[in-house]
């Protein structure tokens, strides 16, 4: 089995985590196992990883890997049940939290998962593999629920006329594969969004495929627990992929970093509230340019890193 994937700000991630040897650290997003590898080459002694994702694939694919390392823990489970499944291996606290939001590489690639426009599959998108796929959200949902999804996950700005494509498409024959939605989007949006560069069902796809996952509320149950389970001076490194994501990491780290909010012209401090975190880079870090010119899909990446006070 293989499970490719191409973790990007790879390096100022790893950085950004700094290691240390005999540290605890949970990868909450462990895919392929990249960034993993990378954490247990800097252990030693008694460090240890927790490398958690809900993908089975996945799963399978860093016990393999892995097998044999003593500073290795591989579970299956969403990172927003990091803290209990870190409590159950008497991990916590830990010095570093690292979360690489969205979908992975393989999941893109293996047309069979669902994910992608670009080759004609069964409508999936569920990365546990388990629960209802984007095939039973489309044929089952009215066209008001399917819109609804479309603006909130998508911000697609045909989301009506899209939604109402589908349930008019689905009255003659059930949607069922990748290929059968991109040509509805594609069909229920104005010439001029066709001729624009790009697949007019780029954000259909990412509004479904956030709903089958339930993305936004894993990452805001994510956010919590992870900073729950860091130890203080432990950090919190979080890759984002698109605004939505990155809004909540961002609004989330900031509420951490929030000190007191007395109004200025207060001669003291009443509310007595004190910051619970340090941002190390304020304004996040985007890729760079050689980094662009070799994996075209980091182009909308955000790492995102705060310390525990």
């Amino acid at each position: 089995m293989e499970f490719q994937h191409i973790p990007v700000l790879f390096h100022e991630t790893i950085e950004s985590l700094a290691i240390v040897p005999d540290g605890r650290y949970i990868d909450g997003t462990a895919g392929g196992g990249g960034h993993s590898q990378a954490i247990l080459d800097g252990l030693t002694g008694s460090g240890r990883l927790l490398s958690i994702d809900q993908d089975p694939d996945a799963v399978a694919v860093c016990r393999a890997r892995f097998a044999g390392n003593p500073h290795s823990l591989v579970r299956r489970g969403n990172f927003s049940n990091l803290l209990e499944l870190a409590r159950s291996e008497d991990l916590l606290p830990v010095n570093g939290v690292l979360l690489d939001i969205g979908v992975s590489s393989h999941q893109l690639d293996d047309p069979e998962r669902g994910f992608s426009f670009h080759q004609d599959a069964p409508l999936d998108m569920r990365m546990s593999q388990e629960g209802s796929s984007a095939k039973d959200l489309v044929n089952t949902l009215s066209w008001q629920e399917l819109a609804d999804i479309l603006r909130k996950y998508g911000e697609e700005r045909f989301a009506a006329r899209i939604a109402q494509g589908i349930v008019r498409a689905r009255a003659e024959a059930p949607v069922e594969t990748t290929g059968q939605l991109a040509e509805i989007v594609k069909a229920n949006v104005p010439a001029a969004v066709r001729r624009k560069p790009g697949h007019p069902a780029r954000q259909t796809f990412q509004a479904l495929r956030i709903a089958v996952n339930g993305e936004l509320d894993a990452l805001q149950a994510g956010l919590a627990a992870a900073f729950d389970a860091l130890a203080p001076g432990g950090r919190l490194c979080v890759i984002t992929f698109h605004s939505l994501e990155d809004r909540i990491v961002k609004h989330q780290m900031a509420q951490w970093c929030q000190g007191c909010t007395c109004p200025p012209d207060f001669p003291v401090c009443v509310c007595g509230k004190k910051p619970r975190a340090s941002l190390l880079y304020h304004k996040g870090l985007a890729p760079s340019a050689e980094e662009l010119e070799r994996n075209p899909r980091s182009r909308s990446a955000r790492l995102r890193v705060c310390t525990k006070l």
